[in-house]
């Protein structure tokens, strides 16, 4: 299987248009660098990446000549930016003087492997001059080679009650990974995912995030691989490693912006029944694979042998899918869980919002047949969330699409 084109690639070609520069950001070996290099024609766009020693180190040594001897005729494609802080503010300059004489259009597209969070120094100065987005690994809908976007289909089509053919759930989740390993079937996935371990570890961890013990944070990983899914207690994560609050922050946001991990917070809004709403988050691996290899399990036996686990497995693939989806529609998105102080344990695994409010909601089942009881999580969440709330799903490994009340139908995976 050759080349596959990113679902994103559209979004990213928009933003480029109407943005004065992109930063485009996502986990190491998840595509960036493939997704920009094909914008565009090669007369069009100036490709450079601070990967390269040479060009890191003029970057570093005199910032201002290094961007004012960029080509201005052409899109600069600065890849792992986040290596050289230095031209930040020069880059500013550069933007603050194009548009001072009325050219607008994008000369800068960066990739990094750092969240914008993380990357305040290139955030603060870029205010209103720069649009983040994200890329993630390969979605299902990529690897099927359709743009098909589950999210969206959720959202607007009439579903229609209907069979679809049984899935291979492990299948799926196999190939939606890390577009090297997706792509070559052969490779040995414990020496990459080792190799893309210990490069983080060694040179983001040390060089980006001043870690001086970059092996503690393989310990937080492997702690936190047992609490996917569930709500962060911090205090039992770091007696469980050893470790204070100060350096159990600074590893654990270093995890999220590296892209290893990341947080969905509770949905709290005001609301008709008057409901309170849990304050923390749940973690999550941004890939399902990369969990697998940190617990030293197989994925097909976890499936076989052992249900519970497999179930933490199946709504953290769920979770990748939901943030891939997103990513790559028009407009923002506000993914968060559901999940009331007295609820009576009726929590909701997803709830999508858009600017507008309006609310989709996924609960996940690793089971293939529901009944009306699967579906009472949704109904509260239906309910407390009112007239803006569009439709609620609870997604699960059967065949049938069929509608469970109000607004709610059961959906197969295997339907997208």
């Amino acid at each position: 299987m050759g080349y596959i084109c990113r679902n994103m690639l559209k979004k990213l070609e928009n933003t480029v248009e109407t943005f004065s520069a992109v930063y485009l950001s996502g986990a190491r070996q998840c595509g960036k660098s493939t997704l920009v290099r094909n914008i565009g024609t090669p007369d069009m766009v100036n490709y450079i990446t601070f990967d390269t020693t040479a060009i890191m180190v003029a970057a570093k040594k005199d910032p201002e000549a290094f961007i004012s001897n960029l080509p201005k005729d052409k899109l600069n494609i600065i890849d792992e930016i986040q290596r050289v802080p230095e031209i930040y503010l020069k880059l500013k300059k550069n933007i603050d003087d194009k548009r001072f004489e009325g050219n607008g259009k994008t000369l800068f597209l960066m990739t990094g492997s750092a969240s914008i969070p993380a990357l305040s120094e290139l955030a603060e100065p870029m205010v209103g001059r720069m649009a983040v987005l994200t890329l993630y690994p390969f979605s299902i809908a990529e690897m099927h080679n359709t743009d098909i976007n589950f999210i969206a289909r959720i959202w607007n089509d009439d579903l229609s009650i209907k069979n679809y053919e049984r899935i291979d759930l492990i299948d799926l989740i196999t190939k939606a990974t890390f577009p090297e390993i997706a792509l070559a079937q052969s490779i040995d996935r414990s020496i990459w995912f080792d190799s893309y371990l210990t490069t983080i570890l060694q040179r983001d961890a040390v060089e980006f995030a001043k870690i001086r013990k970059p092996e503690t944070i393989y310990q937080l990983l492997v702690s936190l691989t047992s609490r996917v899914g569930s709500l962060i207690k911090n205090e039992d994560i770091m007696k469980d490693i050893g470790m204070n609050q100060i350096t159990f922050e600074k590893y654990k946001s270093f995890c999220n912006a590296a892209f290893m991990t990341f947080e969905i917070p509770s949905w709290s809004k005001p609301n008709k029944l008057g409901k309170r709403f849990v304050k923390s988050k749940k973690i999550y691996f941004t890939d399902t694979n990369f969990l697998c290899f940190l617990m030293r399990r197989d994925i097909r036996e976890v499936f076989e042998k052992d249900k519970p686990l497999m179930g933490h497995l199946f709504e953290n693939f769920i979770a990748t899918e939901i943030m891939k989806a997103t990513s790559v529609l028009p407009g923002k998105f506000y993914v968060s869980h559901f999940n009331p102080v007295r609820g009576d344990g009726k929590e909701t695994d997803f709830v999508i919002e858009n600017d507008k409010g309006e609310a989709i909601a996924i609960e996940v089942k690793l089971d293939s047949s529901l009944d009306a009881k699967d579906f009472k999580n949704l109904e509260l969440c239906r309910d407390t969330i009112g007239d803006k709330f569009k439709r609620g799903i609870v997604l699960y490994t059967g065949e049938a699409a069929v509608p469970f009340g109000d607004r709610l139908w059961a959906v197969p995976v295997g339907c997208y």
